[in-house]
């Protein structure tokens, strides 16, 4: 009877031995793979948040992008407006012609009644205090005269291109049309304007005196001596004289 106790007993301390050594294979074989999966897990959750990340940054440099083109085209449109609206308001300021005769009706009719030369330095356009104070003078004249028009006419030395200097001239009788309209409020419609460049010269360019009195914007009040008998051009050469 004591013997089967003590043999019942050893069988299931071995059979104990041998499960904790089972249970403890089992672990050791199982933990390295269990370890994998939850790094392979963890990698997989931050890749997928890296990958989130980089498509809303994505998304959002899209959207910048998009619009920062729609805002570029905006403001070229409205340059391109504004350049639109600059240049109708230029042809409108003056009227630019080869010649009166080709647009204002009975030339014949129109007397001159006084004029002024202003000179400019070499290749400027910019109107000095000497040849503000001679437009000044002149302008005095134009309150009292009626049916009037102003001839304004830019001229250069021999100097340079042909295309540069009537570029040039035209720059500079701008630059009286412009003080004139706006010290003096003389209307747009009142200018008649003329770039020649090199084309005339009234003193000769072989001397340094001579391309200074070459390098000038002529002047002339003309009035309608039969009344208001201007016509308008129908299509103004926004170019001026070539």
């Amino acid at each position: 009877m004591n013997l089967r106790i003590a043999t019942g007993a050893a069988a299931i301390a071995l059979f104990a031995v041998s499960g904790c050594a089972t249970k403890n294979w089992v672990n050791t074989q199982t933990a390295p793979v269990v370890d994998k999966t939850n790094n392979l897990e963890d990698r997989t959750a931050e890749n997928n948040r890296n990958i989130h990340d980089v498509d809303a940054r994505a998304t959002a440099g899209i959207q910048q992008a998009q619009n920062s083109a729609n805002s570029a085209t905006q403001n070229a449109q409205n340059a391109q407006q504004a350049a639109g609206q600059a240049d109708t308001a230029a042809n409108d300021a003056v009227h630019r012609a080869d010649s009166l005769d080709s647009v204002v009706k009975g030339l014949d009719n129109y007397k001159s009644l006084a004029d002024v030369s202003v000179n400019f330095g070499f290749d400027k356009s910019m109107l000095t205090k000497d040849d503000k104070d001679q437009l000044d003078g002149f302008a005095a004249q134009l309150g009292s005269s009626k049916s009037y028009i102003l001839e304004v006419t830019g001229g250069t030395d021999s100097t340079g291109s042909t295309e540069y200097n009537y570029d040039l001239s035209n720059r500079r009788a701008d630059a009286v049309v412009q003080y004139l309209a706006a010290k003096y409020n003389v209307p747009a419609h009142k200018f008649y304007l003329i770039g020649i460049g090199k084309d005339q010269e009234v003193a000769p360019n072989t001397t340094a005196e001579g391309r200074h009195k070459n390098r000038r914007v002529e002047i002339r009040l003309l009035s309608n001596m039969s009344g208001d008998n201007m016509q308008q051009p129908t299509a103004p050469n926004p170019g001026g004289s070539r």
